[in-house]
């Protein structure tokens, strides 16, 4: 059997990737361990280990006392799962329509897909943040039309990108199955719940899983449309850091909240992420 020979760029590419590596991950588990010791050590000694009498829970009480943080998590995961459904769904039709009939203004449409992806949500709060008044969603006591307003403008941001992902992917597939499924009696919505969808699942993946992440992490969206007890879990944190902000153990074990559910996503879902994005990238 023929042995691999490793060439000295690989290992020096490997080297390179993993102190950047390093670099990212150890200030995520530097403030996990300060979240299990009183603040008074980490002033002294923030780099030791949580271990014997230095390590406390006491963070973490603090900050279920003090903070309404089941709350945040709920109102964090219903804007984002549903930001998450809709973006597949309406970015999935929109992406099967551009790509597979040919029509008036598709190009120009195209044209907007992409100028979408030039314009950060920064431009467009005012107007964005006035239309949800004249709605009267926004600066209510409501928190149901409070999470719609801060979803809607998630949505409408991710569309963009999930179309070009989606359209990438989709315009690789073979039309022979689509004609197929037409020629038996299927209509256009069975062919793209039945044929396309079943057959993008990576693609699909991808888009609801950034989609998720990029909600769950949007403090400027919520920093608008949410008040009082309805803040997300990034905005309860933006609140902590302003009223605590000595409080380091606090600070770190709210750090610490705000973070996990991203990593089990990252954790479990990585292998669909590079699949998904890959896959798009090369059949489109």
């Amino acid at each position: 059997m023929k042995k691999r020979r490793i060439s000295f760029g690989q290992v020096a590419a490997f080297l390179f990737l993993s102190l950047w590596a390093l670099t990212t991950i150890y200030p995520i588990i530097w403030v996990m361990i300060n979240s299990f010791k009183d603040k008074k050590i980490i002033v002294s000694d923030s780099f030791s280990l949580p271990s014997g009498a230095k390590f406390s829970m006491a963070n973490y009480k603090l900050a279920f006392e003090r903070l309404d943080v089941l709350g945040a998590y709920r109102n964090s995961l219903i804007i984002s799962f549903s930001v998450a459904v809709v973006v597949i769904l309406l970015a999935g039709m929109a992406s099967y329509a551009l790509v597979r009939y040919t029509f008036r203004g598709r190009d120009f449409l195209n044209a907007l897909v992409i100028a979408g992806m030039m314009f950060p949500v920064f431009a467009t709060i005012i107007p964005v943040f006035q239309l949800m008044s004249k709605w009267g969603i926004v600066n209510t006591s409501d928190l149901w039309k409070s999470l719609l307003a801060t979803a809607l403008p998630q949505i409408a941001g991710n569309m963009s990108f999930a179309i070009v992902v989606l359209s990438g992917y989709i315009k690789g597939l073979p039309i022979e199955l689509e004609e197929s499924a037409y020629m038996e009696g299927a209509n256009i919505f069975q062919i793209f719940g039945k044929v396309v969808m079943p057959l993008s699942k990576p693609s699909f993946a991808t888009v609801g899983i950034f989609s998720f992440l990029w909600s769950y992490n949007d403090l400027f969206t919520q920093s608008f449309m949410l008040r009082g007890n309805q803040y997300g879990i990034t905005r309860l944190l933006n609140e902590l850091t302003s009223r605590e902000g000595t409080n380091y153990g606090l600070m770190a074990a709210a750090v610490t909240l705000v973070v996990i559910p991203i990593l089990i996503v990252y954790i479990f879902l990585q292998k669909y992420i590079i699949k998904g994005m890959t896959a798009g990238a090369i059949k489109g």
